[in-house]
């Protein structure tokens, strides 16, 4: 069986977001990148069955769809202990456009089971594992937040509402994972960081598929307003705030 994990290059969680003055870029000055912390928590786990699995996955492998600013996140996961890199030489325009590409990697890579977080932390859009599966026409479960190998079948674990569901579901499958798929990310040691340095990170060019969906401009959220401090013992006036300002009782 062979995996592959598809990663976002993400703004660090605790970035302040600034646009450019005419609002219709991010601000990239300054910003430190991650791997998305759903894809970092879904390679953490591939890694997982690929050792517990006693020769069974061949590879764990890593695709990304980006510019070549984006290569020192693949290498942090090269150093984690994914053994080879594809990046897609693109600008990830929207959703449609990255699970295309994402598409011919897997179709060359003749992969059996597809990781993908369930969102991205900066556009949290949720959308690229499923259309990645339509262009494959792989089996697709969604909500997984557990996932483990028996032979030649996949287990899967899912959230629904009031409960949890078992699959047994048979390969190729994309998976989209979410929080509970990994404990903890796992964090690249000396060792990793220097093997990083001679595994395959191959780059390939785009193919001729357009986005759907533009951004023309971008805006802020409205500022919080000022905290009001409320003597503790003034029940009935943090009532008639509740009540005729905030409109929460």
């Amino acid at each position: 069986m062979k995996i592959l994990v598809c990663i976002s290059n993400v703004p660090d969680t605790t970035t302040k977001i600034r646009f450019n003055a005419e609002k219709t870029e991010f601000d990239k000055t300054g910003v430190q990148w991650i791997i998305n912390p759903w894809d970092e928590l879904a390679l953490t786990r591939a890694l997982e069955l690929k050792e517990g699995s006693g020769g069974a996955v061949e590879c764990v492998d890593v695709a990304s769809v980006n510019l070549i600013d984006a290569e020192p996140t693949i290498r942090k996961a090269l150093a984690i202990g994914a053994d080879k890199a594809f990046r897609v030489n693109a600008m990830p325009k929207d959703a449609y456009f990255v699970a295309g590409q994402l598409a011919e990697v897997v179709k060359s890579g003749g992969y059996d089971l597809v990781l993908c977080g369930i969102e991205s932390s900066d556009y949290n859009g949720s959308a690229v594992g499923g259309m990645l599966a339509e262009f494959m026409d792989y089996n697709s479960v969604s909500a997984v937040s557990g996932i483990n190998l028996d032979g030649g079948k996949i287990t899967i674990n899912r959230e629904i509402d009031g409960g949890k569901e078992v699959l047994n579901i048979s390969a190729p499958l994309v998976a989209v994972v979410q929080k509970g798929i990994a404990i903890d990310p796992r964090i690249p040691n000396m060792r990793g960081i220097m093997m990083a340095r001679q595994k395959p990170l191959t780059v390939s060019e785009p193919t001729g598929i357009d986005a759907l969906t533009s951004f023309e401009t971008y805006e802020l959220p409205a500022p919080k307003a000022a905290c009001k401090m409320i003597d503790p013992e003034n029940v009935k006036q943090l009532i008639d705030l509740l009540h005729n300002e905030a409109k929460a009782i």
